[in-house]
Parts: C-alpha cells; sequence; structure tokens
C-alpha cells in the first residue's frame, strides 16, 4: 500500500470519531503551545534583561575598594582610602580598552527646597558620567571641567527629585536647593529613564562635580570608586584586565592572589551573565514542565490507538484475508497515530504564537518567539506519534487473520 492510499485510509478511520480525535489531540495542543509560551516569555525576559542592564551603563566598569580588612578589623567600603586621584589619572591615560572614565563619590541625606523635603542621593562625578550611565540633559546643560576645577556648587537633578521638590510646577533650572546645609544651584534635568532591573529608581538622583562632593559635603581627598566603559562588550574583559594590572602597579601588589587586591573590580558584563543564567535554568525548568504535558499526551494518543486496534480487530483480519500484509496494518495505524500528533502539534503552534501575541498587546512583558522553539515542538511531536504509535501498531499487525475474524 502505498503513502497516499495509508494517509486516505488514515484520514477515513480518524473522521469516523472527530470528538475522540480531538480530545485525543488536546493534550499535544496544550503541550506544544505551554512549551513555545514558556520559551518566548523566558527568552524575552533575557532579553529585557541585558536592554535594562544596558540602559543602566553602557559597558560600564567599577571598580571599589576591597580586601575589608585592615590589621584584621573589617571595614566599610566608604571609609577605605585606596583609590586616588593618580589611580584615576593613570587609568584614563594608560589604558587603551575604555572610551570614557569619571571618579565616582557619593552621598545620601535630605534634599530641601523651600517647605518641601525629599531623602536622596548626591553623586561627585565628571562630564565623562552621564555617557557612561547613558544619561542625556533634557533641558539646562552638564557642569563644565571649570566647574570641576572650582568645586563650583551646581547639580544636575533626575525627574524624581524635581516632582518630590517642585510641586507647584516651579522651573527647576536656576533654582537653588539644600543637600544637608550645603546649597547647590541646579543648572540642568536630565532626561527621565524609569527603573532599572533591580527596581531601582535611575531618575532619583542629584549630579555634582566630584570635587564639590569631596570638599564641600564629604571633606575627603580619597575616591569612593571610579566608573569606566569600555568600548565594546567583547573588549570588556582586556579592560578589566589592564585597569587590574595599572591599579596592582600603583598599590605596589605583588602578590598573585587577586582575592588580596585592595580594590574589585566588576563589569556589566559580569552581572548580565549573572543575570542571563538565572533566566536560562528557570526557562529550562518552566520549559520541562510544560513538556510534561507533551508526554501526557503521547500516553493518550497510545491509549486511544489500542481503543482502535480493538474496536477493528475484525476489518483487520479481513484486510489480512485479502493480501493485507503485516507491515501494511502497521503502517495503517503508525501513520494514525503521526497524523493525530502532528495535526495537535501544529494546532498547539498557532495557539502558543497567538496566545504570545496576545500577552505581549495586553501586558509590559517582553516576548520573544524563537523559531526554534517552534521546530523543536514540531520535532518532538513527530517522535512521539512514532513513539506511542508504535506499539498498538505492532499489536495490530501482529493479529492472527483467523482469530480477528472470529472476534466479536
Amino acid at each position: 500500500m502505498n503513502i497516499k492510499n495509508l494517509i486516505t485510509v488514515a484520514f477515513r478511520a480518524l473522521n469516523n470519531n472527530k470528538m475522540r480525535c480531538f480530545l485525543t489531540m488536546l493534550g499535544i495542543i496544550i503541550g506544544v503551545s505551554s512549551v513555545i509560551i514558556m520559551m518566548a516569555i523566558g527568552h524575552g525576559s533575557k532579553v529585557g534583561i541585558k536592554k535594562q542592564i544596558s540602559e543602566m551603563g553602557s559597558n560600564m566598569v567599577m571598580i571599589h575598594p576591597g580586601n575589608m580588612k585592615k590589621g584584621g578589623v573589617s571595614q566599610s567600603a566608604s571609609s577605605m582610602q585606596v583609590l586616588k586621584m593618580k589611580d584615576y589619572q593613570d587609568l584614563k591615560n594608560e589604558s587603551k580598552y575604555i572610551t570614557a572614565i569619571s571618579p565616582n563619590v557619593s552621598a545620601n541625606g535630605q534634599l530641601v527646597f523651600g517647605s518641601n523635603n525629599h531623602p536622596s542621593s548626591l553623586t561627585g562625578c565628571n562630564e565623562d558620567y552621564l555617557d557612561i550611565r547613558q544619561y542625556k540633559v533634557e533641558s539646562g546643560q552638564m557642569f563644565s571641567q571649570s566647574d570641576i576645577t572650582t568645586a563650583a556648587k551646581v547639580c544636575v537633578v533626575g525627574k524624581t527629585v524635581v516632582d518630590k521638590l517642585f510641586t507647584n510646577g516651579e522651573e527647576p533650572i536656576g533654582q537653588t536647593i539644600r543637600f544637608g546645609s550645603i546649597p547647590f544651584t541646579i543648572i540642568g534635568v536630565l532626561k527621565s529613564k524609569g527603573y532599572n532591573s533591580m527596581g531601582q529608581d535611575q531618575d532619583d538622583c542629584v549630579i555634582a562635580p566630584y570635587t564639590t562632593v569631596q570638599k564641600r559635603v564629604l571633606a575627603i581627598t580619597y575616591l569612593q570608586g571610579i566608573v569606566a566603559s569600555a568600548v565594546s562588550e567583547q573588549l570588556t574583559d582586556k579592560a578589566v584586565e589592564q585597569m587590574r594590572t595599572i591599579l596592582r602597579r600603583n598599590h605596589k601588589i605583588t602578590t598573585t592572589d587577586e582575592d588580596l587586591d585592595d580594590f574589585e573590580i566588576r563589569s556589566q558584563e559580569e552581572l548580565t551573565s549573572m543575570m542571563t543564567s538565572v533566566t536560562d535554568t528557570l526557562t529550562i525548568l518552566l520549559s520541562c514542565v510544560a513538556g510534561i504535558s507533551l508526554i501526557v499526551g503521547g500516553i493518550g494518543i497510545m491509549n486511544i490507538m489500542y481503543v482502535s486496534v480493538t474496536e477493528r480487530i475484525r476489518e483487520i483480519g479481513l484486510r489480512m484475508s485479502v493480501g493485507a500484509r503485516s507491515r501494511d496494518i502497521l503502517s495503517q495505524f503508525l501513520v494514525e497515530a503521526i497524523i493525530l500528533s502532528v495535526a495537535g502539534g501544529m494546532i498547539g503552534i498557532l495557539f502558543g504564537v497567538m496566545i504570545c501575541v496576545l500577552l505581549m498587546v495586553a501586558t509590559s512583558w517582553t516576548i520573544v518567539i524563537q523559531l526554534s522553539s517552534i521546530l523543536i515542538s514540531f520535532g518532538v511531536c513527530s517522535v512521539i506519534g512514532i513513539f506511542f504509535g508504535w506499539y498498538p501498531a505492532k499489536r495490530a499487525a501482529n493479529l492472527d487473520p483467523i482469530e480477528a475474524i472470529r472476534y466479536e
């Protein structure tokens, strides 16, 4: 019997029990659509996390004090005086793999304007900080190098600060706010960036010259940190290694054990790798859970094929008595099982894609439908049809024609 006749006979047999066929396919439909949805949500989450992390700073590299023990006593990072202006200058002049670099000092305190106040953080940096953190000035201007040289009491503020302090709609540019007891004149307002992937409000910030924060707010001469931007993601590791070499030389560290360094270098690439690793694990876990319904659907196909064989024993006997071979009977029932599985898989793919589209429209989730998930689901359906359809089909092929004709 050729393949065309097998498919025709299979469709005719399945058409006689439409509802039973649909219920049999339902497990496959749910399984396939679930796998596609879970993988789309998982991959979308990974893309969304990468995008949000990149918005925090393009290829950002952060340097902070490390090895917080001195004389056996643990110290806070803010009190460690290991990063100096010489470190910043040498990194700026010698590192070939960075495009921007800025000193970093910060303080937390209360912002006051008139009768309004708001707790926030004050960040001291230079002009490169906006490029590193991908901030843009929406109105006004960024402070200049002369402001840094003179330790001018000027600042640039985020949208959240404006909303909290200027509740009557005042124009913030040119207004003077106080950070503790220190007055700062607002010369610019940053474009809103919203919340990052860690839930931090990126608009709740005040940015001032680092010299101003050092001298007038903190009364320190050292740096609390240094931030830089690597040339590209691919060169981030090289940038980190070169910066480590320069700092180890400056700090006269001769040991090869990096755990004993008095500084720490962290890159956005490390954070991205960690977050995507967690997302990948969750995606695999959810896909495996969704894939269980595919196995359940396969068991349903096997069950229905057993029922179909039992109901058609006399038909099988008659076919064999007029010359049908065992392999013809095997092929007939195997094709029926594959049709059930593949048809269920195609409907499942359609439902999965439709639900993903609806979720994208109805929610703010980042959902990315991958062609690989569709192909994998379709391939699994075909394998399930063959695997779970083989045994019932083999049972039908092994029937004795005389006994089958006598079957009641």
